[in-house]
């Protein structure tokens, strides 16, 4: 990625697939801080992770920066700060901000693709042909919510976690706040990830249906598509959670408080049961959830994303602010598969907020929206770039030995 480019064309709207994003980082769109150039495994289908810097500030709380810079808002809420070149240990509940080593440079504005002469290119010397001007937004990795660590990327300015404004320029900055486990955190880690937009196209639930009709979008737990009145879209598409299994079944898990830390460096390495309690599956179809204890379960459906969508799944809002649902949400193009391979079930991270809360089999827990490629990417989810979580059905984090 050594060859300069200096213009980047995008002709149709959705989400940038991992060849454009190769594209903006040749344009120094986005780029890596002195010393640390963005890495090619960083791509994924349809965006790129972002890795942990040097040093983590430990702050008295969150905050968002609004009228100022986000170290101004530091400065403010400083306790101390650490390196973390060498590693070094987040504790559980403890808020830390920590620079990353990825920065962005968007296009202020943008030259029509029929009218080339107008717009202006952005100081890397780039010139957007497009129909809007590009916005981004993060999320955390599926291993990052698998782990109950929660995080948000904070930029300048901002007065939204996660989402960056058209011509930002700037260096990104997550918070990072471990809820169920210390964990020992090092320099170049990635807890989360990057997703550029070229204006912000959601497939209406009209189009869901008829996607689905054609290229299935869920299935039953034996691998058949669902039946059109089957399908629960309001704004989205509707998941729920299984509870059911014979009594020797494991179909869901709880994290146990106080236990040692996680090295996130050691993949395949920790026993699940010296930091898990598994629940089994028995004659009743409910369950009634602790408050503020980290549950993981997994979604009745099977679900896949077709080459030429991106999906984001949502928090179901009850209304209550009794249950929060889903910490990492983004699913790349190809997860789940073929239609042939009977897709994948959702993993859901679940937190009972305030009061103990009766969730019951089948009970719907979050929505998946869905978004179009510019482009196909030139991969997609899957072995042939070693994806985790491929083919899943309910599966705890990398780190956990598990067959």
């Amino acid at each position: 990625m050594s060859d300069i480019i200096s213009e980047v064309t995008l002709r149709t709207k959705g989400i940038l697939p991992v060849q454009k994003l190769k594209l903006l980082a040749q344009a120094g769109v986005i780029s890596g801080v002195d010393g640390f150039p963005v890495q090619d495994n960083q791509f994924q289908p349809n965006s790129i992770d972002l890795r942990l810097g040097e040093k983590a500030y430990r702050v008295r709380s969150s905050f968002l920066p609004e009228n100022e810079t986000v170290q101004q808002k530091i400065d403010k809420l400083h306790q101390y700060n650490f390196s973390i070149e060498e590693g070094a240990v987040l504790e559980p509940n403890c808020v830390y901000i920590i620079p990353l080593l990825e920065q962005l440079n968007l296009p202020a504005s943008h030259y029509s693709p029929h009218k080339k002469e107008a717009g202006v290119s952005n100081e890397a010397g780039v010139r957007l042909i497009a129909e809007e001007n590009l916005t981004a937004k993060a999320n955390p990795k599926s291993t990052t919510g698998r782990l109950d660590i929660f995080t948000r990327v904070i930029t300048d300015y901002s007065n939204r976690f996660e989402e960056i404004e058209p011509g930002f320029k700037g260096r990104l900055y997550l918070e990072v706040v471990p809820k169920s486990f210390p964990i020992k955190v090092r320099t170049g880690q990635r807890l989360n990830q990057l997703r550029i937009r070229h204006g912000h196209t959601i497939l209406s639930d009209q189009d869901l249906l008829r996607t689905h009709g054609s290229d299935p979008l869920l299935f039953d737990e034996t691998g058949t598509p669902l039946s059109m009145d089957q399908l629960y879209v309001n704004k989205g598409l509707f998941l729920r959670v299984n509870l059911k299994g014979d009594e020797n079944d494991i179909i869901g898990y709880k994290a146990k408080k106080h236990r040692d830390l996680i090295d996130l460096d050691n993949i395949n390495h920790y026993e699940i049961s010296d930091f898990w309690e598994p629940i089994l599956g028995s004659s009743e179809d409910h369950l009634i959830l602790e408050p503020e204890a980290f549950y993981i379960f997994a979604s009745s459906e099977r679900c896949r994303i077709p080459k030429h969508l991106a999906a984001e799944m949502i928090a179901y809002d009850t209304g209550s602010g009794e249950l929060r649902t889903h910490y990492a949400g983004f699913f790349d193009s190809g997860f789940g598969g073929e239609v042939k391979d009977k897709g994948a079930r959702a993993v859901l991270e679940v937190r009972s907020h305030d009061v103990p809360f009766l969730i019951e089999h089948g009970q719907t827990f979050c929505s998946m929206t869905f978004e179009p490629n510019t482009e196909i990417p030139d991969f997609v989810y899957g072995t042939d770039i070693k994806s985790n979580y491929q083919g899943q059905g309910l599966k705890l984090g990398k780190h956990f030995k598990q067959g």
